[in-house]
């Protein structure tokens, strides 16, 4: 499998696919246009939102060239078919949204087991690059999660990569959540022994042929210690270990 992880695919103003870093033009020489596409939710039971996100990506496509000659949807409505959309998808998305509502939804469809050994394109935005780790760190985003001592930050994800994503870095910075800033009083300690790695929009990992690449402007969070890894126009190779330049 050949996966897209992003913050979001579209510009800012959701009028066309970013061509930032590469992406847009990545993902024509990638994909095989027509394809059969699957868009699998964030929240399963939201469903016009999801309709609405899922014909915002499909417009976003078309407008590139990429033509969708089936377009799918999973969530609630079609769990039961879960296995056998995920199977004759060529393309899939997995939507942006609340990661732990998300990650119990992919869960509950077995969905790992399901994207074990598919060979078709996986693009990940927000929430669903999150959920595509191996351990995925949920990031508090609601009012109250911070300061729950129930609420769990630690969830076990899609196994795709061992890379933990926090998305949408330009836009959530300087946050403050439950009395807390984000970055500084959450996210710093809960990186020790770990690494966190920040994308801007824009920004995205290309795992292909079991080697990840972080294309444009990026950062790395290590036991409580900030540093940019990489800038806009340029790309690193990521490992287990850290980064390097070729």
């Amino acid at each position: 499998m050949i996966c897209f992880l992003t913050s979001s695919t579209r510009t800012e103003d959701d009028s066309a696919l970013n061509p930032a870093n590469g992406f847009a033009q990545e993902l024509q020489n990638t994909i095989n246009s027509p394809c059969k596409a699957l868009f699998i939710c964030s929240d399963p039971d939201a469903s016009s939102y999801t309709d609405y996100k899922a014909e915002g990506v499909r417009v976003n496509f078309s407008d590139a060239g990429i033509e969708f000659s089936d377009y799918q949807i999973l969530d609630r409505r079609t769990q039961a078919k879960a296995a056998e959309l995920v199977s004759q998808a060529e393309l899939i998305f997995l939507a942006g949204g609340h990661v732990p509502t998300q990650n119990r939804f992919f869960r509950e469809i077995s969905l790992a087991t399901l994207l074990n050994n598919h060979p078709g394109v996986l693009i990940g935005m927000s929430a669903g690059s999150m959920n595509s780790a191996a351990t995925v760190y949920a990031h508090p985003e609601l009012e109250g999660e911070a300061i729950d001592p129930n609420y769990q930050r630690w969830l076990p994800g899609l196994g795709l990569t061992e890379i933990m994503i926090l998305p949408h870095y330009q836009a959530i910075k300087d946050d403050v959540l439950d009395g807390l800033r984000v970055f500084e009083d959450i996210a710093y300690p809960d990186s020790m022994g770990k690494s966190f790695y920040c994308l801007v929009d824009g920004s995205y990992l290309l795992i292909r042929d079991g080697a990840t690449q972080l294309r444009g402007e990026g950062y790395r969070i290590h036991d409580g210690k900030f540093e940019c890894i990489c800038k806009e126009n340029e790309y690193v190779m990521l490992t287990d270990g850290g980064t390097h330049h070729d």
